[in-house]
C-alpha cells in the first residue's frame, strides 16, 4: 500500500507540475509578446484569459452551479485525502539495521513496531502498549503509549520498559540509540472501598 501511496504521490505531484508549468509558462511567454501557440484560447498580450460572455455564458443554467459545485467539493476531499495519505506516512516503514558487512539489511518498521510492543506489554502491570517508529530509517526514534495497571508504580513501569523492551529492539536492530518518547496513562478504575 505504501508502494503505491508514493506511486499516486509522485505521479499527481508531476502532472499537477507540468500542467502549472505549461498553463504558466504560457500565459508568460504571450504576455512578453511571444506569438500565442495554435492551441491557445486567445490571441495575444492585450487578451483577457475570461471575457464577460464567457463568464457570464452558464449563470442563468440550473445545472451549472450543482456542477461546479460537485466538482470543486470532488477535488477537495481529493485534496484532503491525499494530505492525510502524506501525513499519515511519518510511520517508519523500514529500518536499516547493521550487519557490518558493509552491505547491511533493511527491517519493516511494523515488525520492529510489534516485537517492541509486544515485549512492552509483557511488562509487570501494562495492561496494553502502542509503539510507533519514527525518524530515518538509519536513525529511527520510538513513540511508545503504555496503559498502567493502578497498582503500578510509573516510574518503575518506565524502568522495566527501558532496561527490558527499548533495550532489546536496539540490540536487535544493531542501533547505536533509539530515542524514546513514552507516554504513560493509568485505567480507569473505580475508588476501591474501605471498610
Amino acid at each position: 500500500m505504501r508502494a503505491v501511496l508514493r506511486t499516486v504521490d509522485r505521479v499527481l505531484l508531476g502532472l499537477v507540475g507540468l500542467v502549472l508549468v505549461a498553463l504558466g509558462g504560457s500565459v508568460l511567454a504571450i504576455g512578453l509578446g511571444a506569438p500565442a501557440p495554435s492551441w491557445w484560447l486567445h490571441d495575444g498580450p492585450h487578451d483577457v484569459l475570461l471575457s464577460t460572455a464567457e463568464r457570464t455564458r452558464w449563470r442563468d443554467a440550473g445545472w451549472w452551479w450543482p456542477v461546479v459545485i460537485a466538482v470543486l467539493a470532488v477535488l477537495l476531499l481529493l485534496a484532503l485525502w491525499w494530505l492525510v495519505a502524506v501525513l499519515r506516512r511519518r510511520r517508519l516503514g523500514e529500518v536499516l539495521v547493521d550487519t557490518g558487512d558493509g552491505e547491511g539489511a533493511v527491517l519493516r518498521g511494523r515488525a520492529l513496531e510489534a516485537a517492541l510492543a509486544g515485549e512492552a506489554g509483557r511488562v509487570d502491570g501494562v495492561e496494553r502498549a502502542k509503539v510507533r517508529l519514527v525518524g530515518r530509517r538509519d536513525a529511527p526514534a520510538a513513540r511508545v503509549r503504555l496503559l498502567l495497571a493502578p497498582h503500578v508504580d510509573p516510574g518503575t513501569a518506565l524502568d522495566d520498559l527501558t532496561t527490558r523492551a527499548l533495550s532489546h529492539a536496539r540490540t536487535s536492530a544493531s542501533l547505536r540509540a533509539l530515542p524514546s518518547e513514552v507516554h504513560l496513562q493509568g485505567v480507569r478504575h473505580r475508588a476501591e472501598r474501605v471498610n
